[in-house]
């Protein structure tokens, strides 16, 4: 890969992530709006009245920017610099001994640790395990779905976890053992692979 189509890629990379964490943190903005002491449509009334304000907002920078078009450059400037930022690689100490590929065995391991006896497990509490072993600080549920699949582990859509309050995104124990080569036993022991 040319050093301009590292870069470039490095930009693509650190702007979908920018925008990810933008989405996110819009979302849980609007969502802190609704209110728990009412119930009905009046609770979501301070939800629609945050997304009224972020539309709001957009719209008036978009004014700004057709009254001032000069102004595009700075933001440009601006998203290009937090793109490039987001999109550093973030190597660790343990890169230098580490495989270029994560190890499949080690992740199912960690998987089957974070499961402990349930049959499956939603990818936030894997996520949340992950962060206490101070792995993936900025990563997102995405980013954690997106490593899975890319390792060959299916991730379902709708996944039922004990003392979840409802189906989400998840690893199921019969699937992570079903993806597992033949002849291989499952990993039983604890792992601090990523």
């Amino acid at each position: 890969m040319s050093r301009l189509a590292r870069h470039a890629d490095r930009i693509a990379t650190g702007s979908a992530a920018v925008t990810r964490r933008l989405a996110v943190r819009a979302a849980a903005w609007i969502r802190r709006g609704r209110r728990t002491d009412l119930t009905g449509w009046r609770a979501a009334l301070g939800c629609w009245l945050r997304l009224s304000l972020l539309a709001l907002g957009l719209y008036l920078l978009w004014r700004l920017v057709r009254a001032v078009p000069n102004l595009l450059w700075l933001l440009s400037a601006g998203w290009l610099l937090a793109a490039w930022r987001a999109g550093r690689p973030t190597p660790t100490p343990a890169d230098e001994d580490a495989p270029a590929a994560p190890n499949t065995d080690a992740v199912r391991a960690l998987l089957l640790e974070a499961m402990g006896d349930a049959d499956a497990v939603h990818l936030r509490t894997v996520l949340a395990h992950l962060q206490e072993q101070g792995h993936g600080q900025d990563w997102t549920v995405g980013d954690l779905r997106a490593r899975l699949e890319a390792l060959g582990i299916p991730v379902q859509l709708k996944v039922k976890a004990p003392g979840s309050k409802g189906p989400t995104r998840g690893v199921r124990r019969a699937d992570l053992l079903a993806s597992q080569p033949i002849g291989e036993d499952a990993p039983t022991g604890p792992s601090t692979a990523v």
